[in-house]
């Protein structure tokens, strides 16, 4: 399979996107009033702890408190570590079974830092703090914090694995919590104490000593290898995951990944140190760069950009980290917009629409609501005489474009999709495989099941940014998101109620009313028109006013004798 990445900057926006054999994939955009948060950490203070949904709300810094469930702290016990993977983004894999192998044997020599020279204070100061109280950050047993008010009910909740678990958590304390979840409709961002610092071929892990790699490395030997390296090169007390990018890599590039994690991490303890009140301590690559650090691999012949500055940020970080497929990005310059050129911007432009053709004819139509995505297959005109035949080519069709969508839109949570009834119980389970066939390229975490006896199949993917439509649109001020509006007759007859309360409570006889001029056309039209029997019935006088201003499902009013608006007045 032939892959490319076409990164497009505007003024105010970076797109990227992924091709597959020619096609679009996946795409990803970057504008400056959806900050990208994902990656990010912060030094966070717990502001309210809800045991009923066994979590905690953790204020960053930001305008909305972030969601910390208790399976993911440190001190769960539920031993599992995220993992953004090139082609594993996002997963959360078991740490027994992805990192079997540990060390926790302590070490006859002091670590070295990759200079060769005695590893610094800066961890072991950091530990002494975190053991004296100073609450900086959750840990397993080794860094604890000591609960400053020895009196207070600890948080507890309860796993199938570990049984009860206490959460070492009050209100007022200080934790370190990374993002692993934007915040969308009215949620806001999940985050986890278990904190991950991704490199191009690594991820160091600053509070586990688990040492783990990829499953997607199957050799025995270059998994011993990489292993080996990686505990020659950590010092003592620090993990992390060797990433599939890192086969085959020499010493020297994997030493430099892992030694580049470690000044990170020792720079972002600095930063702990000073500050007292929540903050921004680590913040991740941005869009461009995170993309080329976990998607740019061998798999990728090549990689255009339309942006001298990120050409020149690109080639600066690739040059120090794989100097040897930098060969493969190019400086785009031609006339026609970059995604023109690629042919991506039609393709685009159907990410944006609520209903996808089909090839046969049929099409598929999409409705989004808050916990879920409601998929429609629709069957056309068709050569074929059996409906069953023509049924299962609708609906192959429509599971290959399906799972296209979900993975370009980037849509999570439950997904439910209504395919055109079949009979067969082998069609039936045909189109349940291909389905799965079809979902295995997604590298989000993505659950199939079977079809339902209606014809339904529900699907479960995993979240973690806001969908290309929750960063690419607003909510209608005018129907609030819901696609639809007050009818003319509906806000008529709400206008007739309040001047049915004014009547009974004024003596006055003139008004002004300002509605929108769609609204103002339909009640002045005709030569008996609605206004003139609503100021007939009412005895008032009522000057209809067009104002861009007021929403076409609203209207206001004012008092001619004193001159300012009475709209509530009589509601």
């Amino acid at each position: 399979m032939k892959k490319e990445i076409i990164i497009n900057a505007a003024i105010n926006e970076v797109r990227v996107a992924i091709t597959e054999d020619g096609k679009l994939a996946e795409f990803f955009i970057e504008l400056p009033e959806k900050v990208r948060y994902i990656g990010n950490v912060y030094l966070g203070k717990v502001s309210k702890i809800v045991p009923g949904i066994n979590a905690a709300f953790i204020d960053i810094g930001i305008n909305q408190d972030a969601f910390l469930h208790f399976s993911d702290v440190d001190e769960s016990l539920e031993k599992s570590v995220f993992l953004e993977d090139d082609e594993e983004e996002g997963k959360i894999f078991d740490a027994k079974e992805e990192m079997p192998e540990t060390s926790e044997t302590p070490k006859e020599n002091p670590p070295v830092t990759p200079k060769g020279k005695p590893k610094s204070n800066k961890g072991k100061n950091y530990k002494k703090q975190i053991d004296e109280g100073s609450a900086v950050a959750l840990r397993k047993e080794k860094y604890q914090i000591s609960n400053s008010n020895p009196n207070s009910k600890l948080a507890k909740f309860r796993t199938k694995r570990s049984g009860d678990v206490t959460i070492n958590l009050e209100p007022g304390q200080l934790v370190l919590v990374q993002v692993i979840r934007e915040s969308y409709h009215s949620k806001g961002m999940k985050v986890t104490t278990k904190v991950a610092i991704p490199g191009r071929y690594t991820v160091l892990l600053p509070f586990d000593n688990l040492l783990g790699v990829s499953r997607k490395v199957q050799s025995y030997v270059e998994r011993r290898r990489l292993r080996t390296l990686a505990k020659s090169t950590l010092p003592e007390g620090y993990g992390g995951i060797i990433r599939t990018a890192a086969q085959g890599k020499s010493e020297d590039e994997l030493r430099r990944d892992w030694n580049y994690l470690l000044d990170t991490w020792h720079s972002v303890e600095d930063k702990i140190e000073k500050f007292n009140q929540p903050s921004l301590v680590y913040q991740d690559l941005g869009l461009a760069t995170s993309v080329v650090r976990d998607l740019f691999n061998a798999d990728v012949s090549r990689l255009a950009v339309d942006s001298k500055k990120l050409y020149k940020e690109i080639a600066a970080y690739l040059n120090a980290n794989s100097p040897h497929i930098l060969e493969k990005v190019e400086y785009y310059t031609g006339d026609a917009t970059i995604f023109e050129a690629f042919g991506i911007e039609k393709e685009l432009q159907k990410t944006y629409k609520r209903t996808v053709s089909l090839p046969s004819g049929g099409d598929v139509v999409f409705d989004h609501a808050e916990a879920m995505t409601v998929v429609d297959v629709n069957s056309g005109r068709s050569k074929e005489e059996e409906q069953e035949k023509n049924a299962m080519r609708t609906n192959l069709e429509a599971a290959l474009e399906v799972a296209r969508q979900i993975r370009l839109r980037d849509i999570a949570g439950m997904v439910i999709i209504d395919f055109i009834d079949m009979s067969m119980e082998s069609n039936r389970k045909k189109l349940y495989g291909e389905m799965l066939k079809f979902l295995s390229r997604d590298r989000a975490r993505t659950v199939a099941y079977p079809l339902s006896q209606l014809g339904l199949m529900q699907i479960t993917r995993q979240r973690i940014n806001q969908n290309i439509e929750e960063k690419t649109s607003e909510i209608c001020h005018v129907c609030n998101g819901t696609g639809r509006i007050t009818s003319k007759a509906v806000l008529i007859n709400t206008i007739e109620l309040w001047l049915k309360g004014f009547r009974k409570k004024s003596r006055e006889f003139k008004l002004i009313l300002h509605v929108n001029p769609y609204i103002a056309t339909y009640l002045t039209d005709g030569a008996l028109s609605i206004a003139s029997k609503l100021m007939l019935k009412y005895f008032v006088k009522i000057n209809v006013q067009q104002n861009d201003s007021v929403p076409i499902d609203k209207f206001r009013i004012f008092s001619v004798r004193k001159e300012k608006e009475i709209t509530n007045d009589y509601l």
